[in-house]
């Protein structure tokens, strides 16, 4: 009866030692690759120091050190969020970044809509839409028309310009770019009262609050896997990522009656006029006289859906 059971129990014990072998050998001398990444977490390294929006950030301080370490960990061990909001920002980040450097804002603002939104047209809880998280208010205070036909918190471009619009009047008021972000979580008054009420002049000196405290941490975290995803333990190829979408412009300077019917005239369904103009409300699209609009539509078949015969 024990015999039985000694021998099998050898043969597992003897496979399980053999199998930590290969895993140490795996771990100590083979270089990490795509093949046996799957097998392997990366523990994230941070970095002594870095560059983030033209300022110079050391992580000499333990404190600091450790928030960052934090961003980090939960970035890398949050996969399927991580890869998704990569692939996503393959299609959006090269538009958004044209528009950073036309309007004068450091490209590493970018990831602020990556941490607002996951690149996504979201709702927040308390109403914010869009990749910029904006609220009606502070929306139509920016440029944005939101009304029962449209709402351009949705629409990519706008709310990036809306978006370094305020960043540049939060870097007029604070002359730091680490701030004028830190200001768009808490607002431009929240921080400076912050800044005045505790006699410091630092982002990294202040005393916040949770979601505050993190949210430059999240934007180095978010730069540093995404510029350098290797280092990481993420590995995408090119094909995996999302492509930009291959559209044309439709100028529209008359009312449309039926959105659907004028969908299937340009050859396509309501859901691809949706999905390539989120910020197009309701069934009918209303022009008044001396507006102009414009409408994306595909190019071809070849990525989205036209209507075919």
């Amino acid at each position: 009866m024990y015999k039985a059971f000694i021998i099998p129990s050898l043969i597992i014990l003897f496979s399980a030692c053999a199998e930590k072998d290969e895993v140490q050998k795996v771990n100590n001398t083979i270089p990490l690759t795509k093949e046996n990444i799957e097998n392997h977490f990366v523990v994230p390294e941070v970095p002594k120091e870095m560059i983030f929006a033209g300022e110079h950030i050391s992580f000499k301080d333990i404190d600091l050190r450790e928030r960052l370490d934090n961003e980090l960990v939960i970035n890398n061990f949050w996969h399927s969020n991580t890869i998704l909001m990569m692939k996503r920002s393959n299609r959006w980040l090269p538009l958004m970044k044209e528009i950073f450097k036309a309007e004068g804002v450091p490209e590493d603002l970018v990831y602020i809509s990556v941490i607002e939104s996951s690149l996504m047209n979201v709702t927040s809880p308390r109403g914010a839409k869009g990749f910029w998280q904006f609220m009606e208010a502070t929306g139509k205070e920016y440029g944005l028309v939101i009304n029962h036909q449209m709402d351009e918190r949705y629409h990519v471009e706008k709310s990036t310009r809306a978006a370094c619009q305020y960043l540049k009047n939060a870097y007029t008021k604070f002359d730091s770019w680490i701030l004028a972000a830190a200001s768009y979580n808490l607002g431009m008054h929240g921080i400076a009262s912050n800044l005045e009420r505790q006699k410091v002049k630092s982002y990294f000196d202040l005393s916040l609050n949770t979601e505050t405290a993190r949210y430059i941490f999240r934007l180095l975290a978010v730069k540093l896997v995404f510029e350098n995803p290797a280092n990481y333990g993420f590995y995408l190829d090119a094909e995996s990522l999302y492509p930009e979408y291959i559209t044309k412009e439709v100028i529209i300077d008359t009312s449309i009656p039926d959105l659907y019917e004028w969908s299937v005239e340009q050859g396509i369904s309501i859901k691809i006029l949706r999905k390539l103009n989120p910020w197009i409300r309701g069934k009918e699209f209303k022009v008044n006289e001396g507006e102009v609009f414009s409408f994306k539509i595909p190019v071809d078949n070849e990525q989205l859906g036209l209507i075919e015969g």
